[in-house]
């Protein structure tokens, strides 16, 4: 399940490519599969071993070959262990929101950058976001929660003081909102809820299928009110 689109960052095969804050790797396992170089860093040592399991996984089934060059690095986004100019290209999803000095990430991810290197930014949207607040302390008010709600101005912004230049927005996850309200409303870690496991149960089966019936839902929702928005930008030559 990508938020970001790889045909609009324009990845190629061949090209390097920065996961930050890549959680248990979805979107290191697509690059991958379409032939990137790999780098994925996140903060977290489950996540960091989960990664480098599934890699290792992917290339014992064939998935990967085995001179697929990926690598799975522990570390911390406000000083990231690269030199300047040095990925095609940077993804970093749903990471921003948990970090109290955003402005300096986005620097960090900026200077590892090549000068005409695009990058994705992936946060949570104003108004689905405003609600799950709204309903739950305990949705962000835990040990390492969101600390902020985006407008996409403000991103925007940021990223452009940062010294990008933003080519464009999109939104995803318009079926995951509903969801995430009803967790909210029932409680965060209330997974018993019988709604909760309905609405997990059509999720799955979304993500595990793709019927046209959640598909066609998930296009005309997430414009509406998809959970995610998506920033993507360019470093000017």
């Amino acid at each position: 399940m990508l938020t970001a689109d790889y045909d609009v960052l324009g990845l190629k095969s061949g090209e390097k490519i920065l996961d930050v804050g890549c959680g248990f790797g979805r979107h290191a396992y697509e690059a991958a599969r379409r032939g990137a170089q790999v780098v994925t860093l996140d903060a977290g040592r489950e996540e960091v071993e989960g990664v480098l399991g599934t890699f290792a996984l992917m290339i014992e089934a064939g998935e990967l070959s085995r001179d697929a060059k990926v690598a799975v690095i522990q570390g911390d986004a406000l000083h990231l262990p690269f030199p300047d100019n040095h990925f095609d290209h940077v993804i970093c999803s749903e990471v921003l929101e948990h970090i109290p000095e955003d402005s300096a990430a986005m620097a960090e991810l900026v200077r590892v950058l090549r000068p005409g290197g695009t990058m994705a930014v992936t946060i949570p949207r104003f108004f689905p976001e405003l609600i799950n607040w709204a309903l739950s302390d305990e949705y962000h008010m835990v040990k390492g929660g969101h600390v902020r709600i985006y407008r996409r101005s403000v991103v925007e912004s940021r990223l452009i003081d940062a010294g990008v230049k933003v080519t464009g927005h999109a939104y995803a996850h318009g079926l995951h909102s509903p969801y995430w309200w009803l967790k909210c409303a029932v409680g965060t870690t209330n997974d018993t809820h019988w709604a909760v496991k309905a609405y997990h149960r059509l999720l799955v089966w979304d993500i595990v299928k793709g019927p046209w019936l959640t598909r066609t839902a998930e296009k005309i929702l997430s414009p509406l009110m998809g959970k995610s928005m998506i920033v993507y930008s360019v470093k000017p030559a």
